[in-house]
């Protein structure tokens, strides 16, 4: 069966899919219809199911596998499936929901061990000794290996997150040498502590959510949380230098406050200052980089940046 990415405007896409979302919606002409998000292992793609029934309210949710019939067509320069027919998948169909999730580039386990392999870089006790016992709990250690960075906006994929912090601390250590001047074992543990309170804010890998600690706290001001429990932990005392400087880089890595991206202070390290760029550089780029899968448009819309981007690279 095709693809969501092999398919584009004018082909007909038959196959199973993961309702990812699902609203329920009104018409011009006061007809009801389904807009949905469907997920394959390749990626994702907006649809349209028009002129609903009660049987289909009570019949599709989100986290449903179902069988699609649909014509893929633009809409505002992004491709959009009209579904001409549908029906839940079946015992006998013999699909697995993890057949369906989209998942990085590289496997978790190779990650997880890169990770592991980085984390021997950071040689200061304190750091290397917060860091090792935030990860030893089982339950942080799984959502950190499958959960996405995000919901949307960049490495929004099983195990996202885990690839987005490998990818940090792969680009940190191309950097140091060319600046000496920054303190390796900070920016180290900011790159695997910064989006640490995402272990918190979402839930479940397959068809992530948003908690209620997520939506009323988010993940930055969850991270810190962690971070002081295991330093209590470990007996690091609260105004321990290195501490604070994590605390720092980790509570402004969304920039300056006054640019309203979540920060809760602005950068005042140049460890803090070097982290928020990295990541924005490699934050944009995934996104960018997943806009561009699967379309064969010179321009491409972006979510992320909020405009149209023009792939050089298409084939």
């Amino acid at each position: 069966m095709k693809l969501i990415t092999d398919a584009f405007e004018g082909d007909r896409l038959i196959g199973f899919f993961l309702i990812k979302d699902l609203q329920q919606k009104i018409a011009a002409n006061g007809s009801e219809y389904f807009d949905l998000v469907l997920g394959d292992s390749s990626g994702t793609i907006s649809a349209k199911l028009w002129d609903i029934t009660d049987e289909h309210k009570e019949t599709y949710a989100v986290k449903k596998i179902a069988k699609v019939d649909g014509i893929v067509t633009l809409f505002r320069n992004q491709k959009q499936l009209q579904i001409q027919r549908i029906r839940l998948s079946l015992p006998e169909d013999d699909i697995e929901i993890q057949s369906l999730v989209q998942k990085s580039d590289v496997s978790r386990e190779e990650l997880w061990q890169e990770l592991r392999m980085f984390l021997e870089e950071i040689y200061s006790p304190t750091l290397n000794k917060l860091v090792k016992t935030i990860l030893i709990s089982k339950e942080t250690r799984d959502a950190l290996t499958t959960l996405p960075a995000g919901m949307k906006m960049h490495h929004a994929y099983y195990a996202g997150l885990l690839e987005h912090i490998v990818t940090l601390m792969q680009s940190a250590m191309q950097l140091f040498p060319i600046y000496p001047q920054l303190n390796k074992d900070l920016v180290l543990a900011t790159c695997l502590l910064h989006d640490i309170g995402k272990t918190k804010e979402l839930s479940d890998p397959i068809s992530p959510e948003y908690t209620t600690e997520g939506e009323l706290v988010g993940h930055i001001v969850l991270g810190i949380e962690l971070i002081n429990e295991a330093a209590r932990e470990v007996g690091i005392p609260s105004h321990d230098e290195e501490l604070l400087a994590l605390k720092h880089c980790i509570l402004s890595h969304h920039g300056d406050v006054d640019l309203g991206f979540g920060s809760a202070i602005s950068g005042k390290l140049p460890e803090a200052i070097f982290f928020h760029y990295l990541d924005q550089i490699d934050a944009k780029l995934n996104a960018m980089k997943m806009s561009f899968k699967g379309n064969s448009e010179e321009w491409v819309y972006s979510p992320m940046l909020k405009r149209k981007i023009r792939n050089l690279n298409r084939e």
